[in-house]
């Protein structure tokens, strides 16, 4: 009788594709709690972030990087994708997200990437869940196999948590054996201040126009741990002086809201009550200062 392999298996795995195509999502889903941000605005995630997920003898650690996108507008754009692009050469394997029926130029981009590594690259078709019948997600699945050698491709729907699972088993079967990097309990390499940051900046994109929240960078002036209670004062930097009570709303009830809706998801992530302070302040331009963004970790 064969003996069934328990080597422990771990390795990177690269979350790349267009903004907004669900990669975040994808992350929470799997590691079964919340600690990449999410909103329907494009361009939400600014950073690589590490979630860890352990399954059994494998573990899996995942990056969600930012957006590959074709518009460079400033510094902090141009940061962006270099932070998505450097992670191919990165990782022992790649999952490409894609919309379920939908290319465009983006998605090109992100092809024309891809084309320069040799690391394995499962394609996953997101949102499955919004196709009247899964036949209708054939000719798509048979153009995209004519673009590249993908390792597996499964659609999938990360909102509505279908196939995750076998999604999973497929990045699995491309990992390296070799010992876990990180304790099985851990979900995350990130600091709490960089967490409390990123949930305070979704709520900004949550509550702000269309434009408003990539003018906003949040960074946190202290956290503080005690036994009942973590105490968190953060700023919110705007790019132009008209931005600010924008921010703030009408007798600061856009700041309160933004703020209570922050403390209740920091609350579940740290299991425990949290005092959260916001100021608010005037950084002009604060996209295009490459000192600026590199004092607060955006550009390193």
């Amino acid at each position: 009788m064969t003996q069934k392999n328990t080597s422990p298996k771990c390795g990177y795995v690269a979350i790349i594709g267009k903004p907004n195509v669900g990669k975040s999502t994808l992350i929470n889903r799997s590691l079964n709690k919340k600690l990449v941000i999410t909103s329907r605005k494009p361009q939400t995630t600014r950073h690589r972030i590490l979630g860890i997920k352990t399954k059994g003898n494998a573990q899996l650690l995942y990056l969600d990087t930012p957006g590959l996108h074709t518009k460079e507008k400033n510094i902090l754009n141009k940061y962006m994708n270099r932070a998505a692009r450097s992670v191919l050469h990165e990782v022992n394997v790649v999952v490409w997200l894609v919309c379920r029926n939908q290319w465009g130029s983006d998605d090109e981009f992100v092809l024309k990437n891809l084309k320069q590594v040799t690391t394995p690259v499962i394609l996953a078709i997101n949102k499955i869940d919004q196709l009247k019948s899964k036949a209708e997600l054939l000719p798509f699945i048979d153009t995209l196999k004519t673009k590249y050698s993908f390792a597996d491709i499964i659609p999938i729907s990360a909102k509505a948590n279908l196939q995750i699972n076998v999604l999973e088993k497929a990045i699995i079967h491309q990992l390296p054996e070799q010992p876990f990097y990180y304790a099985a309990d851990k979900i995350t390499d990130c600091g709490d201040a960089f967490v409390a940051a990123e949930m305070i900046r979704e709520k900004l994109m949550r509550q702000l126009g269309q434009e408003l929240p990539y003018d906003t960078l949040v960074t946190i002036d202290a956290l503080k741990h005690k036994s009942k209670i973590v105490n968190i004062s953060a700023t919110i930097f705007v790019s132009k002086t008209n931005q600010k009570p924008i921010v703030l709303g009408t007798k600061g009830n856009r700041l309160k809201r933004i703020g209570t809706q922050a403390r209740l998801d920091l609350e579940d992530f740290f299991g425990k009550k949290v005092f959260l302070q916001l100021w608010v302040k005037v950084k002009t331009n604060w996209a295009n200062n490459a000192a600026f963004l590199d004092y607060f970790g955006h550009t390193s």
